[in-house]
């Protein structure tokens, strides 16, 4: 008979913990899946599981680890984790230990660059409404670069020589590494905050993905579009596109061609006004012709030739037309002279004291209202008679209704 131990749970999981933890075989693996169930815990830790089409593997990647991370995982996306496989006693199940974590097909950044392209495209940060034209004759451009770089002596060079009278402000950041982008972001907000330009260029020169890394950064993007000052992004050469050019106001495709973008030639400015000075002249001078041309003719004309002629004639009109006017005067006088006489003698013959002249007299009482019938008198009211020569104060003594 054999004899067997009889070991506890926790004594077999210990067992098979320190079996795998021995082996080489279960560290450093690379192992290649589907994510699926990826969660965040307010830890920082992240826990989700890799599974292809038979089998699953719970996986899991601590804060210190996951903070390296240059994109966001997601649901259904393949990559590959690297890690080490191990035991967990509590439970008695094993799980990747994951250090790194990589996109299948593509890079991180790559797959980093299209989450926050879609993230902020989404938010409208790339809306061409937002954006505003660059200033035509700036008086002060910052730019937000490398000191130490090309790119800088580059830019100076040709304001120099496109528009010299343009003052120039260099604000140094580092275009690369983990300290680059809070410095871009961080220039962008200090030239808005004491508007020290009227446009701002802001980039590096060429360099790979990861080289132009920190034009792809979040706070950088948001700088640029919360800047009241013209942006232009010229980062790497013209086929480098960063998130940057998609939220600045212009973008150009190398730096040198940010100072072209930012300035005008004086050259051309200068042809240009050549030009506008040609054709001010020629209109000017045709101007002139026209109107001596009219002069010449004016000075041809009758009244010059005859000078007095021309006022002797409008004498005379002038005074036919004061004739005509007085003798209509005349007449509209004399018609409303015979009209007035005619309401004058209508007027007359409608007179009360007219009337009074044939004998009638006019009557009233003590409130001199006019008495017109013996119904608005009394026997003993006082009267007063207006007669064509005069007046009369009377006592009614009596009062009849017949007329003898």
């Amino acid at each position: 008979m054999i004899d067997r131990s009889i070991l506890t749970v926790t004594e077999l999981n210990s067992a098979v913990r320190a079996l795998i933890e021995r082996d080489a075989f279960f560290s450093n693996l690379l192992v290649r899946g589907e994510l699926s169930n990826y969660k965040i815990y307010p830890s920082g830790h992240h826990y989700f599981t890799l599974k292809d089409a038979e089998s699953s593997l719970r996986c899991v990647m601590f804060k210190s680890s996951a903070s390296h991370l240059r994109f966001q995982p997601e649901n259904g996306m393949k990559v590959t984790v690297s890690g080490s496989l191990r035991v967990y006693p509590r439970d008695g199940a094993y799980q990747l230990y994951c250090t790194d974590l990589n996109p299948e097909g593509i890079g991180d950044l790559q797959v980093a660059f299209e989450q926050l392209k879609k993230k902020l495209s989404a938010e409208g940060l790339f809306d061409a409404s937002h954006k505003v034209p660059i200033p035509a004759f700036p008086q002060k451009a910052a730019i937000i670069t490398s000191s130490a770089g090309a790119a800088v002596h580059d830019m100076i060079r040709i304001f120099g020589r496109r528009w010299p009278m343009t003052r120039l402000i260099l604000l140094p950041v580092r275009v690369q590494g983990v300290e680059a982008p809070a410095e871009i972001a961080g220039a962008i907000r200090y030239a808005n905050e004491f508007k020290i330009a009227d446009v701002i260029i802001t980039g590096r020169g060429g360099g790979s993905l990861e080289d132009l890394w920190a034009f792809n950064d979040e706070r950088v993007a948001r700088a640029i579009y919360a800047s009241e000052i013209p942006v232009i992004s010229a980062v790497g050469h013209e086929p480098d596109v960063t998130i940057s050019d998609y939220v600045a106001d212009r973008r150009a495709s190398t730096p040198s061609n940010a100072a072209e973008i930012a300035v005008p030639d004086q050259m051309e400015v200068m042809d240009t006004l050549r030009v506008l000075e040609n054709r001010l002249n020629r209109a000017l001078t045709n101007v002139l012709s026209e109107y001596r041309n009219k002069l010449d003719t004016l000075r041809k004309s009758a009244v010059f030739r005859a000078e007095t002629s021309f006022v002797d004639l409008r004498r005379m009109e002038l005074d036919r037309l004061q004739e005509r006017m007085i003798s209509v005067q005349r007449q509209e006088l004399l018609k409303k002279r015979s009209g007035l006489n005619a309401l004058v003698a209508s007027l007359d013959a409608l007179s009360p004291l007219r009337v009074m002249g044939r004998g009638y007299v006019f009557a009233s009482n003590a409130e001199q209202k006019p008495v017109s019938s013996i119904h608005q008198i009394s026997s003993g009211e006082a009267l007063f008679l207006l007669f064509a020569d005069g007046k009369a104060d009377v006592l009614v003594k009596d009062i009849s209704a017949e007329i003898r």
